[in-house]
This record gives structure tokens, sequence and C-alpha cells, in this order.
């Protein structure tokens, strides 16, 4: 059924260094534009850190257009989740005329982030990857030690896992 789905995950470390972009269909060969989007939609992170109290969520970043918006999700931490919606779906058939879309509430997505979380957290249990690979200078600059995206094969199944089953509703992941 069509309806919003996840077009984008963004993993971002706790210096805002990219760690995992995973996109989704329709979106497979739109890496620039989602990193435009991930990264404009850090200030707004910085910003709802401080007002929002204990809780990890911080819901709605940045709405793009009727389509696409973005959500965060701050670990204690402080590596950052995100998730860009894509409200209209899958267009690709006509049958999206006169069917009822499922309603959409932020709330929607906490199972995804807290499956990501999840995700992530087996990644740190791994003895072989290295969180911080960032180093800071004495001039407080942030410099890469060595590229520190991502690549556990386990933890990019899992995140294109959780992209490909959400769907507003869903309770678990």
């Amino acid at each position: 059924m069509p309806g919003p789905r996840i077009a984008c995950i963004g993993v971002i470390g706790k210096t805002d260094n990219p760690l995992h972009m995973s996109l989704f269909p329709p979106y497979l060969n739109s890496t620039i534009e989602f990193s435009f989007l991930l990264n404009s939609s850090l200030d707004v992170f910085e910003i709802r850190q401080k007002e929002t109290s204990i809780d990890q969520d911080l819901g709605l970043l940045h709405a793009v257009d009727e389509r696409l918006a973005s959500y965060g999700w701050l670990t204690t931490t402080g590596i950052k989740f995100l998730i860009v919606v894509d409200f209209i779906g899958d267009q690709s058939t006509n049958e999206t005329r006169g069917v009822a879309r499922p309603s959409f509430r932020e709330s929607d997505l906490k199972p995804a982030f807290r499956a990501l979380q999840t995700a992530y957290i087996q990644l740190l249990q791994n003895p072989f990857y290295s969180p911080d690979d960032y180093i800071t200078p004495a001039n407080g600059a942030v410099q890469a030690a060595k590229i520190s995206h991502i690549t556990d094969q386990k933890f990019i199944a899992e995140v294109n896992r959780i992209g490909n089953s959400w769907a507003p509703g869903t309770t678990s992941l």
C-alpha cells in the first residue's frame, strides 16, 4: 500500500562526522542531495538538544517540502540518528488514486529509532570497530585520524532491514 516510507537513514558521530548513510528506493542515486539534507538537519539538532529535557526523540528537524522531512534521535553518547521520511511513497502504480494512505505520527518512528540504537550498540560490541577515530588537535579543529565510515556488513544489513520494513503503525522492528 502506498504511503509514508523511509527514504534515508543517517548515523552521525559526536563531532557531526557522518558515519553511515543508507538510501532507499527511489532515492538510491541521490547521495549528494541527502548528504546535504542530513547536514542541514544538524543545526536543528543542536538547538533541539538544548530545548529538550531527557527524551532522546527530537522529533521533526527539517521539513524540506510536502514530500520529505527529517526526524532525529540523540543517543546518550552523542551519536545522532536521522531518518528522512518520504510522505508520498511509491507512486509507481496507478492504484494510489482514491486509496486512503496510512496516517503518520512522529511517534511512528520510535520503533525504527530504537532498532537503530540497538543495531549501533551491537556494532559497538564488535572489537574491530573503533568509534573514536577522530582526534582534536590543539587548535580545536576536528580532523579525521582515518576514514571512519561504518563498514560492518551486519550493521549495514540491519539498517537496510529497518528502512525497508518500517511503515506507519509498526510497533516493533
